[in-house]
């Protein structure tokens, strides 16, 4: 194709026109049965014509901004071929806005806002749309401002954005709106640089209350930070010090908490209380002190904040926890259902999804407690479970499944589905319950009954499965892993035991687990498991009424959570949760957190163009049918504070097509706070960076906090996929998988691949990772793109040099350079040497000969290659 720079895309032969409404007043003789004549209604204005108009970009001179308020249909302004693009008009003075027309040319936006704002800064969106389809859009609209803009973000072509005319209809003479009184701030999430002690904390500063203040350390700089839950325009900050006060400090705004704007500054202040007015959008505010006035630290007795008008969000609704709306993909069943009725909605479901991986349809299907009738064979992204406290509430007499006969028996692409808190009872005369699965297809909280069954994790006849998780689950018989590559079972009970090995498999606090041998066969096994919550579940209560379940931090275990004891935790009604449905905008999400909302993600694809931000301790974040959430424009899909006990559990983040920094980060840069009592925990949470379609992120998971645990992740970056789905190695392009920065941090069973430089990158001490696989970039197209300095390649586990203390238990990390078999990778594992940084049970593997892999960690361990394809390494150093 050519580029644009030497070609005209033709203008096409027939030229919309469109009879422009409303600019007279028309007078309606329609008699009432009085015989009264309704009075006339004046139509709104049209203000946009002949105003100035700017705009990100144009695509040539002959397509200016101008050109779509001018009131000819045979001009147009067009873009660059880039996503975001704007196009803004000044309407001279402020108006009620009632109506937007665009009319657009061949070039559309497929997704898109439009835009009010009083100073062409601070924008208030009065319309979103991702499901554009271009033409002529009419849109009745409500809003207020003297500059109105269409903000692209997704275009519905691979030009730019192009409208023949952008009408604006309303009435002018509105007001600016006066600083408001209401103090913003009171009662929102605060968080600060330090505290004096813990009775001085960040929130008495928000309480309302002069009598309760937060005081800082006694050193420069700190400051004191306030979400206001969604973006404001603030116009006063009210400052009440107390004695020890700040004598050089700045007023900042924040869209994200990361970026930071100043919008006041002094170096002469004297304390007391100051009220200053200011100008600036943000939904965060900061006071960044940088001198203090005093010797001891900063202290405020209050911050108030005044905005001018209200938030633009829309209301956050409430939840009925005894009838939610769960979504139009979730389908909830009870033992009144007809048999026949169930059935035949699994198998609906089945055949769209047994070979969906890239589509975006979601569905979640949930039995009620008792007892079923039903055969589940689980296709792509479909998550099935009991509603129940425990998995013992829901029988199902049958199976809960998933084979791989449409990938003719190879169950290596058997990803992205769930079961979970249910118990199963298979037919009389079946003895066989097969899991033919790879990453992310989690068997968790599952009781196969009955001492003669088993479950086959592929059975070595019909191909290959590679890689999965079974978590909190008790099978009655015998786990039978076949041709399983790989597999980490935790906290489980197998009551006739275990047979079969591959490369890496990983027992701990498993009862009924084998005996510990690596690497013939190759198993690792750990007795307990140090500290572990499990993952958060939905289930109706004896009432009727739909709550979340949140086990207690374990300490220590082994076997099941739930088996023949009480689970310990805490329960949650629904009606403390958002139910988030596609289509709802992040600011509306992150207005229910503030509120102090929990989150229920219903099945589907959840686009977001700015951060959700989970700032509130012990928040839960719960997904149903492995719910996406997709960062558009760049943007970060989630960021959560350095606060205590955040659940995120159920969530796959998806990379957009713009390059995103990261799509989710656990506390800024630089927290440090401790949460080894109370830590954040992340549960079956998944990454795709490509697939469905191009996709880019620099890093795909950042932790920052101390005390964070893992349990259960896949991240991976596409560089093979099914026919006709984008990949390569310059199209889906992403750094990293996983960063530690946070001490502490452990993951159980962790899963990274695919990435183009370090796969996994731990800076933080303390470290603990128990199951890792890795699968090296396939796509390299040549040693020289893949060099790290003067070494070959990455490695698949890179622990920094300033680490003093780390391990990890039963890694495998395999190449498969398919592109170019003579790349090499130096080694798997880069770690310091140090006697307190240790790795037991490592695996390296090329896959059929294809790729070399030099040494195992560091320089110790053999060279995996087509003449020895497979090399074992017990310990380091």
């Amino acid at each position: 194709m050519t580029s644009r720079a030497t070609s005209v895309r033709p203008r096409p032969r027939r030229v919309v026109r469109h009879l422009l409404v409303g600019l007279t007043v028309a007078l309606v003789a329609a008699l009432t049965p009085t015989g009264a004549i309704t009075p006339a209604q004046a139509a709104p204005t049209l203000l946009s014509q002949g105003r100035p108009a700017t705009a990100s970009s144009t695509e040539n001179a002959g397509t200016p901004a101008s050109a779509a308020v001018d009131g000819n249909t045979g001009t147009r302004w067009a873009s660059a071929f880039s996503d975001p693009q704007w196009l803004q008009v000044d309407l001279g003075a402020r108006a009620t806005i009632s109506q937007v027309n665009l009319l657009w040319e061949g070039a559309y936006g497929r997704a898109f806002q439009l835009q009010t704002s009083d100073d062409g800064a601070t924008w208030t969106t009065i319309y979103s749309t991702t499901t554009g389809t271009g033409g002529t859009q009419n849109l009745t609209v409500t809003g207020a401002g003297r500059y109105v803009r269409m903000n692209g973000t997704a275009r519905g072509t691979g030009y730019g954005y192009s409208l023949w005319e952008f009408q604006v209809y309303g009435e002018t003479g509105g007001t600016t709106p006066t600083c408001g009184s209401t103090n913003v701030a009171q009662g929102s999430p605060a968080t600060a640089s330090s505290t004096q002690d813990a009775g001085l904390a960040a929130s008495a500063a928000v309480d309302g209350n002069p009598g309760t203040r937060w005081a800082s350390a006694a050193s420069d700089p700190q400051w004191l930070r306030v979400d206001l839950g969604s973006t404001r325009t603030i116009c006063r900050v009210v400052l009440t010090w107390e004695a020890a006060y700040a004598r050089a400090f700045q007023l900042q705004t924040s869209a994200d908490g990361s970026t930071w704007t100043t919008i006041y500054s002094t170096t002469t202040a004297t304390g007391g209380t100051q009220s200053l007015t200011v100008t600036g959008s943000g939904r965060y505010l900061r006071v960044y002190g940088t001198v203090r006035g005093t010797a001891y630290g900063y202290s405020l007795w209050e911050l108030a904040v005044n905005t001018t008008g209200g938030t633009s969000e829309p209301p956050v609704t409430p939840t009925d926890p005894y009838n939610p709306n769960l979504g139009s993909n979730t389908f909830v069943f009870d033992p009144s259902t007809p048999t026949s009725t169930i059935q035949s909605r699994l198998n609906t479901l089945f055949t769209q999804q047994e070979t969906n991986q890239f589509g975006p349809q979601r569905y979640a299907v949930l039995f009620k407690p008792g007892t079923y009738t039903a055969d589940v064979n689980l296709g792509f992204f479909t998550q099935v479970a009991g509603l129940g406290m425990s998995p013992d509430d829901v029988n199902l007499n049958g199976h809960v499944r998933t084979e791989a006969f449409w990938f003719g028996g190879n169950a290596t692409q058997n990803f992205w589905r769930a079961a979970e808190n249910l118990s199963v009872t298979l037919p009389a005369g079946q003895t066989v319950e097969r899991w033919a699965v790879s990453q992310a297809a989690p068997y968790r909280r599952m009781h196969l009954r009955g001492a003669q069954n088993q479950i086959q994790l592929w059975n070595g006849g019909d191909g290959w499965s590679s890689g999965g998780l079974m978590a909190d689950t008790r099978v009655d018989g015998l786990v039978v892993s076949g041709s399983q590559q790989q597999w980490y079972s935790r906290n489980s009970e197998f009551g006739n035991g275990w047979t079969g090995s591959v490369w890496n498999m990983v027992f701990q606090g498993v009862n009924g687990a084998p005996a510990p041998s690596f690497p013939n066969p190759s198993h690792t096994v750990i007795a307990q498991t140090p500290q572990v919550r499990e993952k958060p579940f939905l289930y109706v209560d004896g009432t009727g009424e739909y709550r979340v379940f949140v086990p207690a931090l374990r300490t220590n275990s082994t076997g099941t959570s739930w088996y023949n004891k009480t689970p310990a935790g805490s329960s949650i009604s629904l009606s403390q949760f958002f139910v988030v449905q596609p289509g709802t905008s992040a600011a509306t999400i992150n207005a229910a957190l503030a509120q102090g909302r929990h989150l229920l993600f219903t099945p589907g694809v959840h686009h977001v163009t700015e951060p959700i931000q989970v700032n509130r301790a012990d928040t839960v974040v719960l997904g149903l049918g492995l719910a996406t959430i997709q960062a558009d424009n760049g943007a970060v899909g989630m960021r959560v504070a350095d606060v205590d006990g955040v659940k995120v559990a159920g969530i796959m983040f998806e990379a957009g097509t713009t390059n995103s920094p990261v799509l989710m980060e656990v506390g800024p840069s630089g927290s440090s706070a401790s949460h080894a009592t109370n830590p954040t925990s992340l549960h079956d949470v998944f990454f795709r960076i490509g697939g469905p379609h191009v996709g880019k992120a620099t890093n795909t998971l950042t932790v920052n906090s101390d005390n964070v645990i893992g349990d259960h992740m896949w991240l991976w970056r596409a560089d093979h996929a099914a026919e006709g789905v984008p990949t390569g190695w310059t199209l889906n392009t992403a750094d990293t998988g996983l960063t530690v920065n946070g001490d502490n941090v452990t993951m159980y069973g962790l899963f990274v691949e695919h990435y183009q430089k370090y796969q996994t990158i731990w800076n933080g001490n303390g470290g603990r990772t128990y199951f890792y696989q890795n699968e090296l970039p396939y796509d390299v197209p040549n040693q020289a793109a893949w060099m790290n300095g003067s070494t070959r390649g990455y490695a698949a586990y890179k622990v920094a040099d300033s680490v003093t203390t780390h391990q990890a238990w039963g890694l495998g990390s395999y190449s498969y350079f398919n592109v170019n078999p003579a790349v090499v990778e130096e080694r798997s594992f880069e770690v310091p040497t140090n006697p307190n940084v240790r790795f037991t049970n490592m695996v390296t593997v090329s896959l059929g000969g294809v790729g070399t892999i030099n040494r195992v960690i560091n320089n110790a361990g053999g060279t995996a290659n087509a003449a020895n394809q497979t090399v074992y390494l017990t310990t380091y150093p």
